[in-house]
């Protein structure tokens, strides 16, 4: 039976890579804290970025879609839902907003996590929400032949409610007597809560939606500005990987939390650092133009109109459409492509093959 004394973290010793990643993480949180004390107002547009993308993309990667006119009618309430994944759609913006603005009164206990599940599934015809499993689920995987396997095979419904009351008590019990590292305890949950699977339906998107209130709760406010869940749609096959190594053993205790601590930390560093290159562009009060040739010469390879508005968030859509179409005549970047698929690259990149 799987023990959670999450106590054993405390005197585990880590690798430098873990060690180094933690600081780093320390050091960005400290340089945000002094910048959001200045309160700028070009902060709000940073917010409502992260809001689109982190319920696009977490919805996402469990292949729930709308289109970006929808999207944002959705999240913007704007529109009521037209079919399922659009009701789930819903569900995620609304849990995520209630992170967002009570994340200080939302402890980590099991009866909230239900609460949350519940609110997830509000907008569904699905009868699921705010209940834990009452079948056994599978994590399963496709080999290369298409043919389905199980990969993991997590907790009996049986074992579930005590087993996410175990997990939350030993959390909460060491947050309280600060011996280790909120860097480290929340992927150590992240992982246990995915490895119990709690629920028939949902549980990735609310593992998501956990570490944010948990990271929120330890005072990193990142996933406010910067969305987590779009970082790891963008490399859903590392999440994916980190994930199934620390899989093995697990039901023994035997397992190793290691390759997810570092994943979960990556994710919250590139993060840290992309906020950094937002606000300083924010900051400097260029003109359009500038703003727009800025945030480019720091991009590499392919990148879209889109990306080049969520590095620029105080310029309006016409004024970067502007600005990248003068870039383009000025030779400093090129145009690929036509209609949605049009993308820009540097001139200075050059064309792999060509002399």
């Amino acid at each position: 039976m799987r023990n959670f004394d999450y106590s054993v973290l405390a005197s585990r010793s880590w690798d430098s890579e873990i060690i180094g990643l933690v600081a780093q993480v320390h050091e960005y949180k400290g340089r945000q804290e002094i910048y959001l004390k200045q309160k700028p107002a070009e902060l709000d547009r940073l917010i409502e970025i992260a809001k689109v993308q982190s319920t696009e993309a977490s919805n996402d990667i469990e292949g729930i879609r709308t289109t970006n006119t929808r999207l944002l009618q959705l999240v913007r309430d704007k529109t009521t839902p037209r079919n399922r994944d659009e009701e789930e759609i819903m569900g995620y913006r609304d849990v995520l907003n209630t992170i967002h603005e009570n994340y200080e009164y939302i402890p980590v206990t099991a009866n909230y996590i239900l609460q949350l599940h519940r609110d997830l599934y509000k907008y569904s015809h699905k009868s699921i929400g705010g209940s834990f499993k009452n079948t056994q689920n599978y994590i399963s995987a496709t080999d290369e032949n298409g043919r389905e396997f199980v990969l993991f095979t997590p907790l009996a419904p049986y074992e579930t409610p005590a087993a996410v009351d175990a997990i939350c008590e030993s959390y909460n019990r060491m947050t309280d007597m600060q011996e280790i590292d909120a860097l480290l305890l929340i992927p150590v949950f992240i992982h246990d809560f995915l490895c119990i699977h709690p629920f028939n339906d949902g549980n990735g998107r609310m593992s998501r939606l956990l570490t944010t209130l948990l990271l929120y709760r330890s005072g990193y406010m990142i996933g406010r500005y910067i969305s987590l869940e779009s970082k790891i749609a963008k490399n859903k096959e590392l999440y994916y990987d980190a994930l199934e190594r620390c899989q093995e053993g697990w039901p023994e205790n035997e397992d190793d939390p290691t390759p997810f601590i570092k994943y979960l930390l990556q994710t919250v560093l590139a993060a840290y650092r992309d906020f950094e290159e937002r606000v300083s562009l924010v900051d400097e009060k260029l003109p359009a133009i500038e703003t727009v040739r800025r945030a480019v010469c720091n991009k590499i390879g392919k990148f879209t109109k889109s990306e080049v508005m969520e590095l620029c968030p105080t310029i309006s859509k016409a004024s970067v459409e502007n600005a990248i179409r003068q870039l383009v005549e000025e030779g400093v970047l090129v145009r690929h492509g036509t209609g949605r698929s049009t993308f820009y690259t540097r001139s200075d990149a050059g064309t792999f093959g060509q002399q």
